[in-house]
């Protein structure tokens, strides 16, 4: 039986793949779901596997070939009576064996407000094995959250119906189960019931599973696949050469194309005169090996796309302010050794602007406010979202839950919390979720003035500046003198669809005012 290998469609939006590798030559023998050549598109790289047995009988696209999804890349001889016209098995199925058995549909879950899609990274489980309830079933990422997902129920799963690397919409069916708990459950709000379950990160279970399966990561926490172990066993690399072979997979996971690169290079002969590499930006030329292209990862992507409809929803107006921090420098000095022996944490600037703002808005409601079409949604609690920079160089803004009830302590307790939970990847989807004003605090790298992006749907961000000491003139009991004084910048980006000029002064005058005349509480 002859069968046709097609160019895959690999997500809704892409229309083309680009062969990257062949794996098999013609007249190879191939088993089924062994790797026959690998792809790339605009959104992922894929390796496709045999969907069964036989042997390459042609191979109709050359490496470095694109072609249209749908598009014949080969063809093999099978002595199987039936099989797949599909390169990729996205559903597999498993015919329950009688009808007492309920189905489940296991929908993409919604993570959040504003969350309506997420990425398939890794499935736990195949078509045809049993599955507890509470046991993880699959690993997703979405824009601001990576997190996996349980089983509602014990069962047996029957279909797999989106690939790793896929992305659907939130309630998408992504696979279903077969289960005889009498449970019929087909709406994400059921899996939901399991959310307690998803704090665990993904990070930390794929060390643990790893470090079951392999001896040779028990001294390690990263994660490495079966697949990159046994290339590395393959060609003698140790662990610690292993280890800094810098990854552009999820988490910054090294993948069998970054191995094989570096394995590439490392056997490579020493060149004395390097080729010229030519690069289409405004015609510059570089010489070989001068610059290296990284893939950007999920949350780098994600984060690009926010920023851009950020900027193309929001009209961005910014205006900037000085701010005199001798009051709140003098309190530190003064209270911040008491205060951690007393509360086991800092006292920091960021603490205290985060406590003038809480106090502004409650004056200035509108800037604590979102736009639904032609109206505006007034907020009568304050969720204050604090961005925290990740050390893979992306960022997260967890917020403060009803921040407006908070003192002081409470304030600077809370901050901790998610900045720390956000760093160590344990935060919940509520954490990330529901946010109505956001600071950054860019001054910690040393930046004096920023103007940073508004994040959606709130309609104004604070940015923090490096607190600076300088000359500054100042007014002391009337006369006006030359003082050293800690300097600060604030800028506030706001949303001039529904906040103008005036209204986002008098709240960063306030924010000033509340800072510059604090009195101990």
């Amino acid at each position: 039986m002859e069968i046709e290998i097609i160019m895959p469609k690999m997500g809704e939006s892409i229309t083309e793949g680009t062969i990257i590798a062949w794996h098999k030559k013609i007249g190879d023998p191939i088993k089924k779901d062994e790797i026959i050549f690998e792809i790339s598109t605009d959104k992922v790289d894929t390796e496709i596997p045999a969907p069964a047995d036989g042997i390459l009988s042609e191979i109709l696209a050359e490496v470095g070939s694109t072609l249209e999804v749908g598009k014949i890349v080969a063809k093999m001889k099978s002595t199987e009576s039936s099989v797949p016209q599909s390169p990729i098995r996205i559903t597999e199925s498993v015919k329950p064996e009688n009808t007492e058995y309920s189905t489940i549909d296991i929908p993409m879950p919604k993570m959040g407000e504003s969350i309506m899609e997420g990425t398939i990274l890794r499935w736990h489980k195949k078509v045809g094995e049993s599955i507890k309830r509470d046991e993880i079933l699959f690993e997703i990422s979405t824009d601001k959250v990576d997190a996996e997902i349980p089983s509602p129920v014990d069962g047996i799963v029957i279909e797999i119906l989106a690939n790793e690397t896929e992305t659907l919409s939130v309630g998408e069916t992504v696979a279903r189960l077969k289960s005889n708990t009498g449970i019929s459950l087909t709406s994400e709000e059921k899996i939901m019931e399991q959310k307690d379950n998803l704090q665990t990160t993904v990070t930390e279970i794929r060390g643990k599973e790893q470090a079951k399966e392999s001896p040779k990561l028990n001294s390690s926490t990263k994660f490495y696949s079966p697949l990159v172990l046994s290339i590395a066993e393959k060609e003698g690399i140790a662990l610690s050469e292993l280890s800094s072979i810098r990854g552009t997979g999820v988490d910054g996971r090294v993948s069998k194309k970054d191995i094989l690169g570096y394995i590439e290079l490392r056997n490579a002969p020493v060149v004395t005169k390097s080729p010229v590499l030519e690069i289409p930006q405004g015609g510059q030329v570089y010489p070989g090996g001068a610059i290296e292209r990284v893939t950007m990862d999920n949350i780098r992507q994600k984060i690009m796309h926010h920023m851009i409809e950020s900027r193309d929803t929001s009209v961005h107006v910014t205006g900037v302010v000085e701010v005199d921090m001798y009051r709140i420098s003098r309190y530190l000095e003064k209270h911040k050794d008491e205060f951690y022996l007393q509360n086991g944490i800092k006292l920091t600037y960021l603490t205290f602007v985060s406590y003038a703002v809480i106090k502004a808005l409650s004056s200035h409601p509108l800037l604590n406010s979102s736009i639904d079409g032609n109206e505006i949604i007034r907020k009568k609690f304050i969720n204050l979202g604090i961005a925290v920079a990740l050390e893979n160089n992306g960022l997260i803004v967890p917020n403060i839950k009803n921040a407006q009830d908070k003192n002081l302590a409470g304030i600077a307790r809370s901050i901790m919390d998610v900045a720390s939970r956000a760093k160590l990847r344990k935060l919940t989807a509520d954490d990330i979720t529901g946010g109505t004003f956001t600071i950054t605090n860019y001054g910690v790298f040393g930046t004096l003035i920023g103007t940073p992006i508004i994040n959606q749907p709130e309609v104004a961000i604070l940015g923090m500046g490096a607190v600076v000491k300088k000359p500054v003139v100042v007014d002391i009991d009337g006369n006006e003198l030359i003082a050293i004084r800690p300097m600060m910048y604030l800028t506030l980006s706001h949303d001039h669809r529904l906040v103008d000029g005036m209204a986002g002064g008098r709240f960063l005058a306030d924010v000033k005012n509340i800072l510059e005349n604090f009195t101990e509480i």
